[in-house]
């Protein structure tokens, strides 16, 4: 568990793939003005960041809720739930076909409805363009992505990354500007159009979340922007992708 701003901590944990090649994960907590908390997906934490948890919020009493944010994220869901009862739990629409015992409220995140019962601390934005939900359980280009909005701190998964060396090699090798999914050519959808969504999408983020100080991604790592960071390393991504965009422009106009 790590302090990144006044109201806003961090959980960097592990996702392994056959038990060897880690992933990552990871889970944000933020302390909303009425000293209550808002926990952004779920992970199973160990000992040390479960006893740090339970301390800053008065034996998890003041958890409000788990805010689960990408619909293939659900691996941890039910240790979350077991180990905050109380909790509201909170999740798109695929958390709840593939999780159905669970307690989910009717409202999924991915609609506006939902999100506005948190707008006063939290902002998010769905990439436009894609499958919100791949036919293709690989494809995990879509997400909630949420800004804190005191801090102006981004919780991403996959949608935007940040490639950086595990281990050792990471503490001696630079971690990556933001980057998009590399999935994204299958995640757009077969129709006109769909390409320039996305990139409008992308240009609006960019401008909107402007002044982003730091981007917390779920595989990979943390990244501290400097000044400007946000809109240029976004715009940047949006290059990176290009290839992509004008291939699908040319297959579906």
């Amino acid at each position: 568990m790590k302090q990144l701003a006044d109201n806003f901590w961090t959980f960097r944990g592990d996702f392994k793939i056959a038990g060897v090649l880690n992933l990552g994960t990871h889970m944000s907590l933020v302390r909303r003005p009425n000293g209550r908390f808002l926990l952004l997906d779920s992970y199973d934490l160990g000992a040390e960041d479960r006893e740090a948890l339970l301390s800053l919020t008065d034996s998890g009493r003041a958890i409000e809720a788990i805010i689960n944010v990408h619909p293939f994220h659900t691996l941890h869901c039910l240790a979350m739930h077991s180990a905050l009862p109380h909790a509201r739990l909170i999740g798109t629409g695929r958390h709840r076909t593939r999780a159905p015992d669970l307690p989910w409220e009717t409202g999924m995140i991915e609609d506006e409805a939902t999100q506005a019962e948190f707008a006063d601390d939290l902002d998010f934005s769905v990439p436009d363009g894609v499958d919100f939900v791949s036919a293709d359980d690989h494809v995990h280009v879509a997400s909630v992505l949420v800004r804190h909005r005191e801090s102006g701190i981004v919780h991403v998964d996959d949608t935007i990354n940040v490639l950086a060396f595990p281990g050792f090699l990471g503490k001696l090798l630079p971690q990556s500007k933001l980057k998009f999914h590399p999935a994204l050519g299958k995640a757009l959808q077969k129709r006109p159009g769909a390409a320039d969504d996305y990139a409008n999408w992308a240009h609006e983020l960019a401008d909107r979340w402007a002044g982003t100080p730091t981007v917390c991604a779920a595989h990979s790592s943390i990244r501290n922007l400097p000044p400007e960071g946000w809109r240029d390393e976004v715009l940047g991504a949006l290059v990176g992708v290009e290839k992509t965009l004008s291939k699908h422009r040319s297959a579906h106009g």
